[in-house]
């Protein structure tokens, strides 16, 4: 009996994208089906170009087929992305950027940068199109990290002669800092309404075009720059990033509690634990847990958030911020493994996010 498009969507309806947990076919994930005799073809189409779940609906799909139509079928299952968007709003502001993910942490000196670079990166590796603003306007560090201090945006203009500027791109990431407008040896010296203004400027006077990512390196704390960004843009979802230590952890709930006020009501997409434990390089299977162990997975169950990764302390993660060559970049390191594995957990949150949660628009807040 000929095989038809028909058996083949059917057999796939069985196949369940395990995140989103509803079949394939009623996600409208398959495409392009075709059928000559017992070779099959369709395209499988991806929520991230980052999913971790990748070979396990490829083998899926191949089963299925196998099972529910002709076991010597030739199948090739073609996969591909599109990642998704859950904004709601109609504004103009960054149209073309499909999810804004807020990086935060309630204390300083956990490497929140560190952190953000890393994964801005490993995204872009992927194949996603990523933006990075270093929204830290007093301790901007982005430049450093992506060894672009000396680098200047120029202008372009755009329709109705308004003139735009040009993010800096590097290793994939278009990025906005006022590392890029200072001197490298200057304070920024600004009040709140100052900083809240340039941050406004990195948003609404910048080229980004189309991204599926935009991440937004916040300060430390919980301050009026925090509010700027979540009254001037739908965020997505924010990453929380602490180290294991009380003293950390501390900060890190509040920072995370005021994502979960009633009038911010930002999804927390999960906990990154820095620092977790200690690795030396001539004994890679040995850990070290020098800050205590434990202490973000602990703060992922307590407030029934995912934990998204747990980044070791090795040397080169720190050598290779101070170079401008973000670890992720080198594929020998293991180090590098743990950041791709990360922004695979992050881009799976953000897709079970505008799949199961509410649009995104920006912060309304009432003084």
């Amino acid at each position: 009996m000929a095989i038809t498009k028909e058996d083949i969507l059917k057999a796939l309806s069985y196949v369940e994208e395990p995140d989103l947990g509803k079949d394939l076919v009623t996600l409208n994930m398959i495409e392009d089906v075709e059928v000559n005799g017992k070779d099959v073809s369709f395209t499988v189409i991806l929520t991230t170009p980052a999913c971790p779940l990748k070979d396990l609906i490829r083998n899926a799909c191949v089963n299925a087929i196998h099972m529910m139509v002709d076991k010597e079928a030739e199948v090739t299952v073609n996969m591909t992305s599109r990642v998704t968007s859950g904004r709601g709003d109609t504004s103009e502001v960054l149209r073309g950027v499909k999810n804004i993910i807020a990086i935060a942490s309630g204390k300083g000196g956990v490497g929140k940068s560190t952190v953000t670079s890393n994964l801005a990166i490993a995204l872009a590796q992927s194949g996603a199109k990523v933006g990075l603003i270093d929204a830290d306007i007093s301790g901007p560090s982005i430049p450093t990290m992506f060894g672009v201090e000396q680098e200047r945006p120029h202008m372009v203009q755009g329709d109705h002669g308004k003139n735009y500027i040009m993010p800096v791109e590097h290793h994939g990431v278009k990025m906005m800092s006022i590392g890029f407008l200072t001197p490298a040896d200057g304070a920024v010296v600004w009040r709140g309404p100052m900083a809240s203004s340039a941050l406004r400027q990195f948003i609404s006077d910048v080229e980004w075009g189309e991204l599926d990512y935009l991440l937004l390196d916040l300060p430390p704390g919980t301050s009026d720059i925090h509010l700027t960004m979540v009254q001037a843009l739908p965020v997505t979802g924010a990453v929380i990033v602490t180290t294991p230590q009380k003293v950390a952890l501390a900060d890190a709930v509040r920072g995370l509690q005021m994502f979960r006020q009633p009038q911010i009501n930002v999804p927390v997409l999960g906990v990154v634990e820095n620092m977790a434990y200690f690795t030396p390089a001539e004994l890679p299977d040995n850990k070290y847990y020098i800050f205590g162990e434990g202490g973000g997975k602990d703060l992922a169950a307590k407030y029934d958030v995912p934990l998204l990764g747990q980044v070791p302390i090795v040397q080169s993660i720190r050598e290779s911020g101070d170079a401008g060559t973000p670890v992720v970049l080198q594929n020998d390191s293991p180090a590098s493994g743990v950041f791709k594995e990360l922004a695979q957990a992050v881009a799976q949150q953000v897709s079970v996010r505008n799949a199961t949660l509410g649009k995104t628009k920006p912060v309304e807040i009432k003084s």
